[in-house]
């Protein structure tokens, strides 16, 4: 079993995950059920990503039972006042509860979309709820408008931009942080970075198993993705090794403050407007 982290509401959420964007058909549904039997105990999906139903596929091939794995999956946008949308997100994953629905982006009605998450969980068909991508002024206006504490907080973070900021703030509030794209957002600067180049060698392992147990001993949780059997069942074999408190100094210092995503009003309206493929 690999290492687990316990949100603010008791759940256990594994620390390694699966994640699943820009994979379809086939491919994705491969993928995941390779992905539980190899390591993983966690897969990431999202309304906006279109292979939810491909997912489901990939979990019951996988041959596992419902509770030996944990699925989140993110609500879309345009779906932020569609008060089905959590019951059709449960019937495209072709399960009967979920472990952790996030709300994808904080645009259009996210107050309302998250007072819907609320609804689902005291029903007993989200066992805990997240935000992704909110900054820290938007976090503190679900806190004061709703009545349930955000259990994790998807986020863009790496060495590069280890999100200190919104850390500092979510460690404060008992927030759990999970990093998507924790190898840089398909920059590829960071896996060729000569610290991660020496550690590599030290430890017989890729620049990208290194980096991966950056963010495990630093406390976050992540979702790696990958298309290849080789690369996953890689970036799952990251804990028979550690890096030591002078290492991880070392890679402190690498921090450019910097996200590679930039959010832009622009960004923002297609994020608000663009629907899932499956909405007429």
């Amino acid at each position: 079993m690999t290492n687990t982290i316990l949100l603010n509401n008791g759940v256990e959420m594994p620390q390694l995950g699966f994640g699943t964007i820009m994979q379809f058909g086939q491919q994705i549904t491969d993928n995941v059920a390779f992905a539980l039997q190899n390591g993983y105990q966690l897969i990431d999906t999202a309304n906006r990503y279109g292979n939810e139903v491909e997912v489901g596929e990939g979990l019951k091939k996988s041959g596992l039972n419902r509770a030996d794995y944990f699925l989140e999956t993110k609500l879309g946008p345009t779906l932020y006042e569609k008060d089905s949308a959590v019951d059709d997100t449960l019937a495209r994953l072709g399960v009967e509860y979920i472990d952790l629905m996030i709300l994808h982006h904080p645009v259009n009605n996210y107050i309302y979309a998250y007072k819907m998450l609320e609804k689902a969980y005291k029903e007993h068909k989200l066992r805990a709820i997240g935000i992704s991508n909110f900054p820290v002024e938007k976090i503190q206006e679900i806190l004061d408008n709703c009545e349930i504490t955000p259990a994790v907080m998807q986020v863009e973070c790496h060495p590069y931009y280890p999100a200190e900021k919104v850390k500092a703030f979510c460690d404060e509030k008992g927030i759990k942080l999970q990093a998507w794209y924790p190898l840089g957002h398909g920059n590829t600067d960071l896996i060729h970075d000569p610290v991660f180049v020496a550690l590599a060698e030290k430890y017989g392992k890729s620049t990208v198993q290194v980096i991966l147990r950056w963010h495990i001993q630093m406390g976050f949780a992540l979702v790696p993705g990958s298309k290849s059997f080789g690369h996953i069942k890689e970036n799952a074999e990251i804990f028979d090794f550690s890096l030591t408190d002078d290492e991880m100094a070392m890679i402190a210092a690498l921090n450019k403050h910097e996200p590679f995503y930039k959010v832009t009003p622009e960004s923002l309206q297609r994020l608000a407007t663009t629907k899932c493929n499956f909405e007429e």
